[in-house]
């Protein structure tokens, strides 16, 4: 073949990555696994793993594309979620508990604000109460993440009749149906289809408003409803479908940082399934669009985890797909049949008490206070732990990077370590204006 037809070869095939890699997106899909470390994506690629098989990559690791920075717009280096989900929703570094502010309280506007303001659908799917830090912070002002009413009010928009999201799912009645305020009846009256039901999600239609729990919603272990987030997912990218608009979607996979925070490693292994189910579930959307950018990170890592303790060089993940509901309700199950002990984790959690183990159990039972259910929830988890070798530094957040994924197109502009400000900075940079009557 001559040298001056390759060369045409290779720049049509050039020609043809740059016009992919230059496509910009309709619709952007940002996906936080909240309090989701490295930690957490590698427990959950040995969790899956078969008990003496092979370790096959999961979702994330096929998404993997680079890391992220997390810092607060302080010297501590270790950010809470609000600081963080302020960040990847503005752009902008700010205090720990600031809630689209900076550190001089100034309103900062979001990907959400200003993918409204350009003519895009928007919304939220989460598995907190939607005023939660991070979804607040994409949808509210506010220099505390704790004043959740006032936050609540917030999302109906400064003049009260503007809100910045078309569709709103996850929990939180106690903070939208309170005796002050009913602002369910508000957004009814600005035309927002209304939902207190799952089963609801089949004839959702946008814009929407679905609260299915008082605060946040039901954990994924041992639930009717494992695979909530992936649900609500589903349901929401139909129903945006159906708007043939473009859109921008934040999903948030809340509890991981819960389960963190309890050092619950069988309850975080749950949550990491249900947000795995929502990410396949999204790039197979991606991939059938085409016109779509998923991307996905985590505000921080929570706990400390360690995969691996004691100076034992294992690790036994899989053993987790044997604990079958949360250890509260163990605790629970255990103070109201104390006699039953042996076969009440035999049967929740897979494992056998030793003779070290039984004594303290059975002390712990001997207490005919309530309140020391807490006592027996904490025995439940530290048991899980010595049997899988799961280890904890901290029950607050840490200053690891996180890990960035991304597909579809532009998805290279995600590559490599960035700060998370610049996640929020690039996410707002691919907004277009949206045609009036789009």
């Amino acid at each position: 073949m001559k040298k001056s037809v390759i060369q045409a070869l290779l720049l049509a095939c050039c020609g043809i990555a740059a016009t992919a890699s230059a496509r910009q997106p309709q619709n952007i899909i940002f996906l936080i696994g909240d309090g989701m470390g490295p930690a957490y994506t590698t427990a959950y690629r040995y969790y899956m793993a078969e008990e003496t098989g092979d370790v096959s990559p999961t979702i994330f690791d096929d998404l993997l594309t680079g890391m992220a920075g997390t810092y607060p717009d302080d010297e501590t280096r270790v950010t809470d979620s609000a600081a963080s989900a302020t960040a990847l929703a503005t752009g902008r570094k700010t205090y720990n508990g600031a809630i689209g502010i900076d550190r001089d309280h100034r309103h900062l506007p979001s990907l959400l604000s200003e993918a409204k303001s350009r003519g895009y659908t928007t919304g939220i799917v989460v598995t907190s109460q939607i005023n939660h830090a991070t979804p607040a912070s994409f949808l509210a002002h506010n220099e505390s993440r704790r004043n959740y009413d006032a936050i609540a009010d917030d999302y109906l928009g400064e003049d009260g009749r503007s809100p910045v999201a078309d569709l709103l799912l996850g929990g939180g009645t106690s903070y939208f149906i309170r005796p002050d305020n009913n602002l369910v009846k508000v957004f009814q009256q600005q035309g927002y289809q209304y939902l207190n039901q799952y089963q609801g999600l089949k004839q959702l239609t946008i814009p929407a408003l679905g609260l299915f729990a008082p605060k946040g919603l039901a954990p994924a272990l041992g639930s009717d409803h494992p695979h909530r987030l992936a649900n609500m997912t589903a349901a929401a990218l139909k129903a945006l479908d159906q708007q043939a608009k473009p859109y921008v979607l934040m999903i948030e996979a809340s509890q991981i940082d819960w389960c963190g925070h309890a050092n619950d490693i069988a309850c975080a292994m749950a949550e990491m399934d249900d947000f795995a189910h929502t990410m396949k579930l999204v790039k197979e959307y991606v991939d059938a669009k085409e016109d779509t950018l998923m991307v996905a990170t985590a505000d921080h890592s929570t706990g400390g985890l360690t995969l691996g303790k004691h100076g034992v060089y294992q690790w036994k993940g899989p053993a987790l797909k044997k604990v079958s509901v949360m250890p509260e309700q163990i605790a629970q199950l255990l103070k109201e049949s104390p006699e039953d002990l042996e076969n009440i984790v035999q049967t929740h959690t897979g494992l056998t008490l030793t003779a070290v183990q039984r004594p303290i159990f059975l002390q712990a039972l001997k207490d005919p206070d309530d309140t020391n259910v807490e006592q027996l929830a904490q025995l439940v988890k530290h048991l899980i732990d010595e049997a899988t070798y799961t280890g904890w530094t901290t029950s607050g957040h840490d200053a690891i990077d996180v890990q960035i994924f991304a597909h579809g197109p532009q998805a290279e502009q995600f590559r490599g370590f960035m700060d998370n400000t610049q996640i929020g900075k690039k996410l707002i940079s691919l907004l277009q204006p949206i045609p009036a009557g789009s």
